[in-house]
């Protein structure tokens, strides 16, 4: 049997390595410094899009740097399954959430949730019906002004034009289309033959592409995609049937694939969106917006025109 001392002293540094225990616990759920550590709920149209990964990455480049938790989902397009990711976020009881929304109409209910819950919710590159906390992009009816203009300088105000739409609905789609019918109505010569969605994508560009080159053929002066993914399919349609030399293609986004497109000249033009900007802003916007802080409702980051006399100072 052991002295009633000894089972004091046992007892007592039995009591302190439990304490030391629970406060290291507390530590790590706080973060070094001591304080929480922030956690931000993170839900993107498709991570299968170069422009949307980039966006995401600067994201979590500036959260890493923050100290701050991402919790990042892929919508995967759908927007009912961005309103259950926003659900889902609101339950964890994440201090923020940053949504690239996938509808103007459709992702909306997400936005309203969030505010229900008192959750600041940052809409990042594209917008809803429902006004956000606060909205990080850029103004997409310039973009397409920035472009379509560009067609129209090239072609003298005369000459067909093909546009490829993105995903229909989307914020971006919407006002690229509206950007590019305000610069059509300037100029009575320019004609739009025709009008579809690529959904985004390179490959549905490029077959949307093949199936106008067997209808329109010859007619074909230019192409204005609403991003480079469709871009670049309608300039591989285009190489493979002979006729890029006499049709001007221009799209947006300025992603790696077409910054060399146009240095080599097989794309006429991209329309540089800053998707590093887009992403870093997004996070101090969620930061401050979580603490507290006072922070801008709208970040609006400018587009601007490269071509390939300017396309070295883009080049990385």
């Amino acid at each position: 049997m052991r002295p009633i001392y000894l089972n004091l002293i046992i007892a007592s540094l039995f009591s302190a390595t439990l304490l030391m225990g629970c406060n290291q616990a507390a530590t790590n759920e706080k973060g070094q410094d001591g304080e929480k550590k922030l956690v931000v709920g993170v839900t993107m149209l498709s991570m299968q899009n170069e422009f949307i990964v980039n966006v995401h990455d600067e994201m979590a480049k500036k959260a890493e740097a923050a100290g701050v938790e991402l919790i990042t989902v892929d919508a995967e397009r759908s927007a009912l399954k961005q309103v259950e990711q926003v659900e889902s976020f609101i339950a964890q009881n994440v201090d923020a959430i940053i949504m690239n929304p996938c509808e103007v109409e459709a992702s909306s209910p997400a936005v309203t949730k969030a505010l229900a819950a008192k959750i600041p919710i940052i809409n990042v590159n594209s917008e809803t019906s429902i006004k956000p906390s606060a909205f990080v992009g850029s103004d997409d009816v310039e973009s397409a002004r920035i472009a379509m203009k560009f067609i129209a300088d090239k072609l003298g105000g005369k000459g067909n034009v093909l546009m490829i739409h993105g995903y229909m609905g989307q914020a971006a789609q919407i006002k690229r289309e509206q950007g590019a019918r305000e610069v059509l109505k300037q100029y009575p010569g320019l004609k739009l033959l025709a009008h579809q969605t690529g959904e985004w994508d390179r490959a549905k560009g490029m077959s949307l592409m093949e199936n106008w080159i067997q209808s329109y053929g010859s007619q074909i002066n230019a192409v204005f995609a609403h991003n480079d993914e469709m871009g670049l399919g309608a300039v591989k349609a285009l190489t493979d049937a002979g006729l890029k030399a006499k049709v001007i293609v221009v799209s947006i986004d300025a992603i790696p694939d077409a910054l060399q497109a146009v240095k080599k000249g097989t794309l006429d033009a991209t329309v540089f969106q800053n998707a590093e900007q887009q992403g870093s802003k997004a996070i101090e916007t969620a930061i401050k917006a979580a603490n507290g802080q006072a922070y801008d409702k709208q970040t609006l980051i400018p587009f601007q025109l490269v071509t390939k006399e300017n396309v070295a100072k883009f080049l990385k």
